[in-house]
């Protein structure tokens, strides 16, 4: 123990480290000791290298799910606060589009229907636009068969979700069209014959695309002259959607607030300016609630597997009596021979998650280059998608070393060792 502390005093080491260190890798008298300290630092590895994963794989079914939303939600969504519909001002609409941070406006209209192809039929809801629609919104970057073209000469034509494709056994290489009803506004419902209420429009099938399993099922896309005709409106809209020029988006890919602001005070009151992250936004607290929990729940393992740890110290304390004797007739107050002991226990916990954190990043970069694990089915990615974020890393790590800090600051070295 003197030449321990000889060698601290040459090479101006702190004695707590060097003690520390030598006591967590020296051979120890007692085997089992040895043992319940790999077991340790092993199972803060397994746990540190689980969270890595699991959260990366989050974070790569988020940015999966952003990246889908993104590339169909519009920058900005105009929407009245009250009422269903409204009909756009001239005015308004010209400042709009003359907006210099404005790089499309499309007017929408949408209504939930009742389809009938042959002798199949379902309830979809039904998006009226115009021709521009799929270039502004990259839609048809996913279409799985046919074109996104809503007219074919002077004939109407539909665009529809891959869900209702299969339910409705729709085939766009067929001449069959597709009839949409709805409920006259205008005319009286006839007791005798309420079919008589309904008005009808034919379409023929264009293209199918898909995203989701939610968006394929819901979604069709009609001209919004022939939607408007269905539901025997004027001119009005449900919503009009603006794409923006980068430069007016953040980091986060949101349009500023400045620009938000900006079309709020265009439109004024009764009208509602949403965002990307607005428009999508318990989709996007639910992603973090989830990961969130998942988190909670593998650190409350690392918690329970960190447990060992006190064992481990407890049996070594009992091991080093006569060195803890040594060191207090040398000087060694309680206070720095629980700060050695503590600070081994801290060295199990930071070993653990180092190797950890580094088996975890390996197994992602893996994934990632080599796409080792595959998503079952017909997915739209063949491999489970991986996204390592540092912040995630540095969460992990100071979690997993205040963990380890407070179970070793839990043995009381003096007490033992006295």
């Amino acid at each position: 123990m003197s030449s321990i502390l000889r060698n601290c005093s040459r090479n101006r080491v702190n004695p707590r480290f060097f003690i520390a260190r030598r006591y967590l890798f020296a051979k120890k008298s007692h085997n089992v000791i040895n043992i319940i300290s790999i077991i340790a630092a092993a199972g803060i590895a397994v746990g540190c290298a689980a969270l890595v994963i699991i959260l990366s794989i989050y974070n790569g079914f988020d940015n999966l799910l952003k990246s889908l939303y993104e590339s169909y939600t519009p920058d900005v969504v105009i929407s009245a606060s009250e009422a269903k519909v409204f009909s756009p001002d001239g005015d308004k609409m010209e400042a709009l589009r003359g907006n210099p941070a404005v790089v499309s406006v499309e007017e929408v209209l949408q209504e939930t229907v009742f389809i009938k192809y042959g002798y199949k039929n379902s309830i979809a809801t039904a998006r009226g636009v115009n021709d521009s629609y799929s270039g502004t919104t990259g839609l048809e970057e996913y279409l799985v068969s046919g074109t996104f073209d809503l007219h074919y000469g002077d004939v109407d034509q539909m665009v529809l979700g891959a869900g209702l494709v299969r339910e409705l056994g729709v085939n766009s290489s067929f001449l069959t069209s597709l009839e949409v009803y709805f409920p006259s506004r205008t005319a009286k419902v006839s007791v005798l014959d309420p079919t008589s209420s309904l008005k009808k429009v034919k379409l023929f099938p264009a293209g199918t695309v898909s995203l989701d399993q939610s968006f394929d099922k819901q979604f069709v896309f009609m001209p919004i002259a022939a939607l408007r005709s269905l539901l025997e409106y004027d001119a009005e809209v449900s919503s009009i959607e603006v794409n923006v020029a980068p430069e007016y988006l953040t980091a986060a890919g949101s349009v500023t607030p400045k620009l938000q602001k900006e079309l709020a005070d265009l439109f004024g009151e009764g009208f509602t300016i949403k965002n990307k992250y607005q428009q999508n936004e318990s989709l996007y607290k639910m992603m973090t609630y989830e990961k969130l929990a998942v988190y909670l729940i593998l650190i409350f393992v690392v918690l329970i597997i960190s447990c060992n740890i006190f064992g481990s110290l407890s049996m070594l304390i009992i091991e080093k009596k006569e060195d803890i004797e040594v060191l207090r007739s040398m000087g060694a107050d309680t206070r720095m021979i629980n700060r050695i002991f503590t600070t081994e226990g801290w060295m199990i916990s930071l070993l653990g998650a180092l190797v950890g954190i580094v088996l975890g990043v390996a197994v992602c970069l893996a994934q990632q280059k080599l796409g080792i694990v595959k998503m079952p089915g017909n997915f739209i990615v063949t491999a489970y998608p991986v996204c390592i974020q540092p912040l995630d890393i540095l969460i992990i790590f100071v979690s997993v070393a205040a963990i380890g800090y407070l179970m070793s600051h839990c043995v009381k070295a003096v007490r033992i060792g006295r």
